[in-house]
C-alpha cells in the first residue's frame, strides 16, 4: 500500500525538479534576480522565485482535493487565502512591497482562515495538560498564522535550508495524518505530501552552490501552510496546535529568540540583518549545506517526537517539552564557542 503513494510522492518531484528548471529559464530572461549586499550569503546575482512551482503544485493538489470531496467552503478559502499569500511573495520578489502593506495582507489572509476553516480552541501540551482558549482562540490563532507565514520567510537565508524543512515537515505531515486515520483523501495528508514533494524537487536547484532561490512566493507560502495543517487536523483535537509548532521548532525558536533579542538591544526588528542562529553558525565558518543539514535533521527529530507522542509512546512528552529546548541550549553553547575561537583566530 506504501509504495504507490512513494511513486507518487517521486512522480510528484520529478515534476517539480522539471519546473523549476523550465522556471529558472524565464526568470533569468525576465532578470527577477537576488543581487547580493553586505548581509547575503550568496555573491553573485542569483535568480529567486523558484519557489512559485511548489505553490502551484500545491494550489492544484488543493483544487483537485475540493473538487473530489465537495468541501466547497474549506477548499475555497484555502485556495483564495493561500493564493493571496503567494501573490504577496510574488509581487514582493519583483518590486518589493513594504512591511506594513505584507502585514495587511498576510493578516487578510489569516482572517479569512479563522472565518472559513476556525481557530484554536483548546491546545494540549506535553506533560502540563489542555489550556481551553475559548474566545482568546481566536487572536492566539492569527498571531500564530501571520507569525509563522513571516518566521519562515526570514529563516530563507541560505542553500537548502527552508526548503530541507519544508521536505522533513511535509513527510512528518503526510506520516501524521495516515496514523491518525485521515486516510487518502484528507486536506493533511495531501497537503503535507505535496509539499515533501514539491521541495524535494526544488532542493535539486536550490541545494548548495543554489542556482536558483525559492523566493517569498514560497517561503511565506510554506509557512502560511504550516500553521494551517494543524487548524485542518482535527482528528488531534488540541494536540493539533502543539505537533505544527513541534514540526516547525526550529524555525519558530530561532526566529522568537531572535526577534527579543534585537528588540531588547533597540534594534529595527523588521529590517535586514544576520542575527539568526543560523547566519551566525554560518558566519562561524560551517558550510551553508552542513548548518541547512542540521536543521533538517532536527525536523526530522521533531517528527519522530510528534508521531511517538500521537501514539502515546511512553516518554515521548517529556522529550518533547525538556529533549528540544536542551537541544537547542547545547547549540548554542557551541556556537558561543565557535565565535570566540574565531574571534580569537582574527586577532592572532
Amino acid at each position: 500500500m506504501i509504495i504507490p503513494w512513494v511513486a507518487i510522492f517521486l512522480g510528484m518531484g520529478i515534476i517539480s525538479c522539471l519546473g523549476v528548471l523550465a522556471l529558472r529559464k524565464w526568470i533569468v530572461r525576465k532578470q527577477i534576480l537576488d543581487i547580493p549586499n553586505q548581509r547575503s550569503s550568496h555573491t553573485i546575482p542569483t535568480p529567486r522565485g523558484g519557489g512559485l512551482v511548489i505553490v502551484i503544485l500545491v494550489l492544484v493538489a488543493i483544487l483537485v482535493l475540493t473538487i473530489l470531496n465537495r468541501m466547497w467552503l474549506p477548499g475555497a478559502v484555502l485556495l483564495v487565502a493561500g493564493g493571496l499569500i503567494a501573490q504577496v511573495g510574488w509581487w514582493d520578489d519583483r518590486h518589493s512591497l513594504s512591511a506594513p502593506i505584507r502585514l495587511l495582507l498576510h493578516s487578510l489572509a489569516a482572517i479569512a482562515i479563522i472565518a472559513g476553516v476556525g481557530y484554536f480552541q483548546d491546545v494540549t501540551f506535553p506533560v502540563l495538560g489542555t489550556l481551553h482558549l475559548s474566545w482568546v482562540g481566536i487572536p492566539v490563532t492569527f498571531i500564530w498564522i501571520v507569525g509563522l507565514t513571516n518566521a519562515y520567510n526570514f529563516m530563507d537565508g541560505i542553500d537548502g535550508l527552508a526548503g530541507g524543512v519544508a521536505l522533513a515537515g511535509g513527510i512528518g505531515w503526510t506520516v501524521l495524518s495516515f496514523l491518525v486515520g485521515y486516510g487518502f483523501s484528507s486536506y493533511p495528508f495531501w497537503i503535507g505530501l505535496v509539499i515533501g514533494a514539491g521541495s524535494l524537487g526544488f532542493l535539486v536547484h536550490n541545494w548548495a552552490p543554489a542556482k536558483i532561490f525559492m523566493g517569498d512566493v514560497a517561503s511565506t507560502f510554506l509557512g502560511f501552510f504550516f500553521a494551517v495543517l494543524p487548524l485542518l487536523a482535527s482528528n488531534l483535537q488540541g494536540k493539533a496546535a502543539t505537533v505544527g509548532a513541534v514540526f516547525m521548532w526550529t524555525f519558530l525558536l530561532d526566529t522568537l529568540i531572535t526577534f527579543i533579542s534585537r528588540t531588547i538591544r533597540h534594534e529595527k526588528v523588521l529590517s535586514a540583518h544576520r542575527s539568526h542562529l543560523y547566519q551566525r553558525l554560518t558566519l562561524s565558518g560551517l558550510q551553508p549545506y552542513a548548518v541547512s543539514l542540521l536543521y533538517i535533521f532536527f525536523s526530522i527529530i521533531a517528527g519522530l517526537l510528534n508521531i511517538g507522542w500521537i501514539q502515546n509512546f511512553p516518554r515521548f512528552d517529556y522529550l518533547i517539552l525538556v529533549g528540544l529546548p536542551v537541544i537547542w541550549i547545547v547549540l548554542w553553547i557551541i556556537l558561543r564557542g565557535r565565535e570566540k575561537l574565531r574571534l580569537g583566530s582574527n586577532l592572532v
